[in-house]
């Protein structure tokens, strides 16, 4: 996406139009008037995953259109916010500007940082010191995130109070451990406790990703997209030879397989 990046004068103008517009359909539009926290929600969800498969494909297009998208939802809410006098979108403004401010001392005080994990452990200690701050260290990780995310923020909190490996070598005698834990509960046919050690199996590899600066929501997104090009493929071929993916012998459907992979389908 090819675009002139606009002066900051020539920005403020179109979050202003944006209010506008969204101050006029508010108004005038049956649709937007009737629209609550709770109805936008499900939209919201939606709207952020659609930016996030932008992000991960670098589609700039998209996730420009996307961004918007995800951007008239936080105006949304601010505008019920300020017909309800709860809140406007200055307040949100303003208190996102003061958080940003506070935790970043090594930027707007006199803090010493030597990187960026020291930066991310004074992150989660200010936000333990703030008023409106966590209990505990655990409680600002979201319940309703996904699994495989919730692992790896719960993990990463955990990291910056202290509480990890000293070398990150040994995670992979846990992820060993849990593998052996789970294949003796599927040998007794104990289907819940197999279900609870394979989630530990779950959440040690999320645990070693994290360690060794992997993403693990990226990288099971990355092998998502691998196994629907390649499957794609298997089908596009039996679909070439008249026949039904289903109908496919399993030697066929590996000798395809294979040829997608040669293909670059990786």
């Amino acid at each position: 996406m090819e675009t002139n990046i606009n002066s900051r004068e020539d920005q403020l103008k179109a979050f202003g139009r944006l209010l506008e517009v969204m101050d006029t359909l508010r108004e005038k539009c049956p649709w937007d008037r009737k629209q609550t926290y709770e109805s936008l929600r499900p939209n919201t969800i939606e709207e952020t995953y659609e930016l996030c498969d932008a992000l991960l494909k670098h589609d700039t297009r998209n996730i420009c259109k996307e961004l918007g998208d995800v951007l008239l939802h936080i105006v949304f809410y601010a505008k019920i916010g300020s017909e309800d006098r709860d809140f406007d979108i200055a307040d949100v403004c303003n208190q996102l500007c003061d958080k940003l401010i506070y935790r970043h001392p090594h930027v707007y005080g006199d803090t010493s940082v030597s990187g960026t994990e020291q930066v991310l452990q004074n992150w989660e200690q200010l936000k333990t010191k703030e008023k409106d701050g966590n209990k505990t260290v655990l409680s600002g990780v979201p319940q309703s995130l996904p699994s495989v995310i919730k692992a790896d923020r719960i993990q990463e909190k955990a990291s910056n109070v202290g509480f990890d490996w000293d070398d990150r070598r040994d995670v992979w005698n846990k992820v060993k451990e849990e593998i052996r834990e789970f294949e003796a509960e599927v040998e007794n046919m104990d289907r819940d406790k197999a279900t609870r050690e394979f989630g530990d199996i779950m959440f040690s590899l999320i645990n070693a990703a994290r360690l060794y600066h992997i993403n693990p929501d990226t990288a099971l997104e990355h092998t998502n997209q691998k196994f629907i090009s390649r499957f794609n493929y298997v089908e596009q071929k039996a679909r070439e030879q008249g026949r039904a993916i289903k109908d496919l012998t399993l030697a066929e459907m590996d000798a395809l397989w294979n040829e997608a992979k040669e293909l670059g389908n990786k």
